[in-house]
Parts: structure tokens; C-alpha cells; sequence
């Protein structure tokens, strides 16, 4: 047989066959002499099994390794992994429609898709014009997309592979913990003394009192629904966040940094 005839028999294209020859699946068999490769029945079994393994998604590493085992037996091994491989894919599909579904059931938010739990947090939060309240809730998009307020029921796709977040099991309550805060009266009224900083130098003395009652604002609820960790562990994050700011803004939230993380040290010692 010629090569289209033997291509035509196992249902694959002449130029595979040449590529399983390329890549030494398929051994080149004996030439006519006008220099046309002449196939056998023999190879043609042969070309039919490597499509069927190929079919099956099998890598071509995977089927040299299947065709050099003459028993059999790897065959076998390598079919139970295929079928755990997509078992595991199967089971990534749910949990990412189920994730899909939740999505398009929530409101629609400006920053694009976000986790079910944000989005109805920001859908209860009120219109607001500020520069440094828009931040915040920019960095909770960014703090959300880490995984940083999970619920943690295991659909984490960084955890056991059934989902889309990595979340710690404590940080569901961290929206419903933050509401109240953001719904305060109080906070808009910070927000535009915060605003009312972005030419102040780094020593204006409103940065000590402004820092201190947006402490105080962080009750004990919010400290313990944050999740132990500070948010996003990559190099530079917090000098990134900080760069954002103006000069006395940012010594405002590095103040507040400094303070929730003091809280939250004193909190994991007590615990």
C-alpha cells in the first residue's frame, strides 16, 4: 500500500503518518523502487492502534510508551491515569459551571467578574464620588481574585482542585463583617478626609488623628474575619499599594496597615 491508501485505511491523513515517522511512532518501511514507501497489513494494525490511543488522549510520549510494552501491561497503567486525569477535569467543570452559574446570578459589577460574595457586597454598597473609596473597593477586586475571601467549601482552585479560589476556611464572614463598616455614615465622611489629602506632604498633621478613626472604625469583628495571612504574598505588593497614594495618604494607610497588623498578631497569640 501507498501512504494516502494506508492513511485512507486507518482514518488519519498522509501527513500524520508522516509525522508518526518524524517522531518514530511509526518505523518507515521498505521502499519500491521508484522510491514510494511500500506499507503492510502489519503496519497498518500498527497505525490503527496509534490512532485509537491518540483518540483516547493519549500523548505520543504516552503511546511510544504503550507500543514498546509488548505485554500489555503498560497499557493499563497508563489508561487508569487517563481516566483519573479526567475524572479530575470533570470534576473541575462542575465546580467552575457551578461558580459560572452563582456569577451570572449576582448583580454586575464595574470591575468585571468577581466572586458571588463581593459582588452583592458592592451591589449593597452606596454611590459614592470618592477618589480613596473607589480604591478600596478596587483592592478588594484585586484582594478577591487572590482568593482572599474564599468561603472555603472546598471549590478552591488552588487547594483541591474543585473551583476557583483559595480562600481560608475563616474568611467567608470577611464581606458580611466588613458591611457595617462601609455602610457607617461616619465612613463617608473619613473617605473625603482621606480625599482631602493628595497634596498634603507626608507630616500634615491630619495623617495621626484620620488614621487613628479609621482605626477605630476596624472593630474586633473585622480583625477576626480577616484571614491570618496580609492579602497577595508577592514581593513589593504592599510598597505597590502604598505607591497608589499621595505622600500623606499613604502614611495614613500605612498607619492603619501597621495597626491591623498588630491586632492581628495580638489576636493569633491569644488564640
Amino acid at each position: 500500500m501507498r501512504i494516502a491508501e494506508i492513511a485512507a485505511l486507518a482514518g488519519v491523513t498522509s501527513r500524520a503518518v508522516r509525522h508518526y515517522h518524524h517522531v518514530g511512532l511509526l518505523p518507515e518501511p521498505a521502499r519500491r523502487p521508484n522510491g514510494y514507501r511500500d506499507y503492510s497489513v502489519r503496519d497498518a494494525v500498527l497505525l490503527a492502534r496509534i490512532r485509537r490511543l491518540t483518540e483516547l488522549g493519549l500523548s505520543l510520549d504516552e503511546v511510544r510508551d504503550v507500543l514498546a510494552d509488548d505485554a500489555g501491561r503498560e497499557l493499563t497503567e497508563v489508561l487508569g491515569e487517563l481516566d483519573a486525569d479526567l475524572a479530575r477535569q470533570e470534576a473541575e467543570i462542575r465546580a467552575r459551571r457551578r461558580r459560572l452559574a452563582e456569577l451570572m446570578e449576582t448583580p454586575p459589577t464595574d470591575g468585571g467578574p468577581v466572586s458571588p460574595e463581593l459582588a452583592r457586597f458592592l451591589h449593597s454598597l452606596p454611590a459614592v464620588d470618592s477618589p480613596s473609596a473607589t480604591m478600596d473597593r478596587d483592592l478588594l477586586t484585586l484582594l478577591d481574585r487572590h482568593g482572599y475571601a474564599d468561603d472555603g467549601d472546598g471549590d478552591g482552585e488552588d487547594g483541591d482542585g474543585d473551583g476557583d479560589g483559595s480562600g481560608s476556611a475563616e474568611s467567608g464572614s470577611v464581606y458580611d463583617a466588613l458591611r457595617p463598616l462601609a455602610a457607617a455614615p461616619e465612613m463617608l465622611g473619613l473617605y473625603r478626609r482621606l480625599d482631602e489629602l493628595v497634596d498634603a506632604p507626608a507630616d500634615d498633621p491630619r495623617i495621626g488623628p484620620l488614621a487613628d478613626d479609621l482605626a477605630a472604625l476596624l472593630t474586633d469583628e473585622i480583625v477576626a474575619a480577616l484571614p491570618a495571612d496580609d492579602g497577595p504574598s508577592v514581593d513589593g505588593f504592599g510598597d505597590a499599594l502604598l505607591a497608589e497614594y499621595s505622600p500623606a495618604q499613604a502614611q495614613v494607610v500605612r498607619l492603619i496597615m501597621e495597626s491591623l497588623s498588630r491586632r492581628t498578631r495580638e489576636r493569633g497569640a491569644v488564640s
